[in-house]
């Protein structure tokens, strides 16, 4: 008697989609169909997928999307998990979803499939990795989600999508930075080249001020990195006192303990120097100088 080997994951979502585990054909005695098919299905019977991790969508993307439909049909169908009585959800294919709305269409071809609610993130996840044009950031939180939710290991994860897992350690990294680098990441503002230029500075307030400087003098990533570079000899040469005394850690500790937040004492000779209280924002600001006030 022969077995049947499960499906591999290693060549991302078509291999899950084939997998004997999310495809089980047969039809209910109604005729309807249910999981394991390929039908046409009527787009207000269909809601959104919840884990959907890309939740813009380009407008003139979806337009020309629509237009390009409207003139040849969906290419290639989407997926969905069927809910209940003619009920169906979305695992993947939103894009396609949207503009076939935006094109008029009253039905559209899906591929009906079976799968719990970590498998629809899972399976949402790795199809937006592979098949959209995701930002660099949208990539990270893709991978960190795969990883945090879904219960992933970074090996998992590289056979799974096909990368590195340096590739995915990089891309995870730049979720280290300032919320304000995040966002102009997000945006599309900065690159990932600079972002990771950005980490070699551990202070957000230092990385928020370099940021700024960056999207106002147009920098590159080459002179962001060479910046960083002078800006570490130069501070290095202005202060040869680069272990704090035992008395100054512990000042330094009891201050960052009672502030909740990072506190830096720096001195240019002995007896001298400053404190330094980096704030990530507005709120930030306002909690430390309240406690400040006990």
């Amino acid at each position: 008697m022969t077995t049947k080997k499960k499906a591999a994951l290693g060549r991302g979502l078509s291999a899950i989609l084939e997998s004997p585990e999310t495809d089980i054909t047969s039809k209910d005695i109604s005729g309807h169909y249910v999981v394991g098919a390929i039908a046409e299905i009527e787009l207000d019977k269909i809601e959104v997928n919840p884990f959907q991790p890309r939740k813009e969508f380009d407008p003139t993307a979806l337009q020309e999307l629509a237009k390009s439909i409207q003139e040849q049909g969906i290419i290639q169908p989407v997926s969905v998990r069927k809910l209940g009585y003619d009920r169906y959800q979305l695992i993947s294919g939103e894009r396609r979803f949207r503009a076939s709305q935006l094109a008029g269409l009253k039905k559209i071809p899906a591929y009906i499939r079976l799968a719990n609610d970590e498998q629809m993130l899972e399976m949402a996840l790795i199809e937006n990795i592979h098949r959209e044009e995701l930002n660099a950031w949208e990539i990270a939180v893709s991978y960190q989600r795969l990883l945090e939710e879904v219960k992933l290991t970074q090996e998992d994860l590289s056979q799974k999508i096909g990368k590195d897992r340096s590739t995915i350690s990089n891309y995870l990294r730049i979720l280290k930075v300032s919320p304000k680098v995040q966002l102009a990441i997000k945006s599309e503002d900065i690159s990932m080249g600079h972002a990771r230029a950005i980490l070699s500075i551990k202070d957000f307030a230092e990385q928020d001020l370099l940021l700024e400087k960056i999207l106002n003098e147009h920098l590159s990533v080459r002179q962001v990195e060479n910046l960083i570079k002078s800006r570490k000899v130069k501070r290095s040469s202005k202060s040869p006192y680069k272990k704090l005394p035992e008395k100054y850690r512990h000042i330094k500790d009891e201050l960052s303990s009672h502030l909740q937040t990072k506190v830096d004492i720096n001195l240019s000779k002995p007896g001298k120097g400053k404190i330094s209280i980096p704030f990530a924002s507005e709120k930030q600001l306002e909690e430390i100088v309240k406690m400040l006030q006990k």
